[in-house]
């Protein structure tokens, strides 16, 4: 019996995996945590030790990417990533990085640019965006570096359309491993020049 329970449950994680994974696709979740809560409530799974980590999911999304949206895929993750270049290359005093979805190729429709600045003096961000009257809301975020805590201010704004999230880190921090969460893994990046090479391999 036991084994039988195994394997059902084994079975509920790869469902509700494969479904997290097309709602990130087709609806633009970009939250790990919500999508495969969302799979879990349309499968009927009330088992939490059924949802899968987040990394299934990743997999997942690659493949319903690459079966139902190679070519738009690649589109969009081209488009995405040479605006993030462009913001980049206008905000190359504040040491900006790409991160998230856009760099990693798995950006669904309607996704947010990620960059990750890191500087000492946010009001510095905050002018160089009022000078070019680029409107921004101010939230917060949770991340740590190594395994400090660090609130981090993020600002939401829309760079040519594309929403793009500013996370803004202590300049000290570009030399840390960051991640989202104390056990969680470290949060990949990549400066302009990697965009560059990014996109120049997307052709």
């Amino acid at each position: 019996m036991p084994r039988d329970g195994n394997r059902r449950q084994s079975q509920m994680r790869a469902r509700i995996a494969a479904a997290a994974a097309r709602l990130m696709a087709e609806d633009g979740i970009d939250d790990f945590a919500l999508a495969k809560r969302k799979a879990a409530r349309q499968l009927g799974a009330a088992d939490t030790q059924s949802l899968p980590a987040n990394d299934e999911i990743e997999a997942e999304l690659r493949a319903y990417q690459s079966l139902y949206q190679g070519e738009e895929q690649r589109e969009r993750i081209h488009e995405l990533r040479s605006v993030a270049l462009e913001a980049m290359r206008s905000l190359a005093d504040f040491n900006p990085y790409l991160a998230g979805p856009v760099l990693k190729g798995t950006a669904g429709r309607y996704a947010d640019i990620d960059l990750q600045l890191f500087t000492d003096d946010l009001k510095a961000v905050e002018l160089f965006l009022l000078n070019r009257n680029v409107v921004y809301a101010v939230s917060e975020q949770r991340h740590y570096c190594g395994d400090e805590p660090r609130a981090v201010p993020v600002l939401r704004l829309d760079w040519d359309g594309i929403p793009v999230n500013l996370a803004v880190y202590a300049a000290k921090d570009e030399r840390a491993a960051l991640k989202a969460t104390l056990a969680g893994r470290t949060i990949e990046r990549a400066g302009p020049s990697a965009v560059s090479a990014l996109l120049a391999a997307d052709g």
